[in-house]
């Protein structure tokens, strides 16, 4: 299966999402900022990124920047908790949306449901190069 690194500065987040993607055979590695998880990225080879995009410190598109110089077909899928509320031109922009514009291959709006979850991971693995997933060479 494939090795995940999940991004979130939420524990009840990161516990939710290890738990449904170890249960679904995945290796998981958790990092609870953007510092931490560029850490883990340039010590391990990862399959797929799980990316919060507001976390303190480094956020997830300032990670994810990163990421994209140093891995560059990565599949990112950008998750948030935070939604536009008012539809009209001053609302607050849809950043689910701009981070797939700035190169996460999907996203999910928290709170999501498991099949949501596993649905983004099987998408993103099989459309990845099979060179890359469960390679542990970079």
């Amino acid at each position: 299966m494939a090795n995940i690194l999940i991004v979130d500065d939420d524990p009840a987040v990161q516990i939710a999402i290890r738990l449904i993607l170890e249960r679904a055979g995945h290796h998981v590695t958790v990092a609870g900022d953007g510092y931490e998880g560029l850490a883990r990225f340039e010590t391990s080879q990862f399959d797929l990124l799980f990316l919060d995009i507001f976390m303190p410190g480094m956020d997830g598109l300032e990670t994810m920047r990163h990421i994209r110089v140093l891995q560059p077909a990565l599949p990112i899928v950008a998750i948030s908790g935070r939604r536009a509320v008012t539809p009209d031109a001053y609302a607050e922009p849809d950043f689910l949306k701009m981070a797939t514009k700035l190169g996460a291959v999907a996203s999910l709006q928290k709170p999501f449901r498991p099949d949501a979850l596993l649905a983004a991971v099987d998408g993103c693995l099989t459309s990845a190069p099979q060179a890359n997933v469960g390679s542990s060479s970079r």
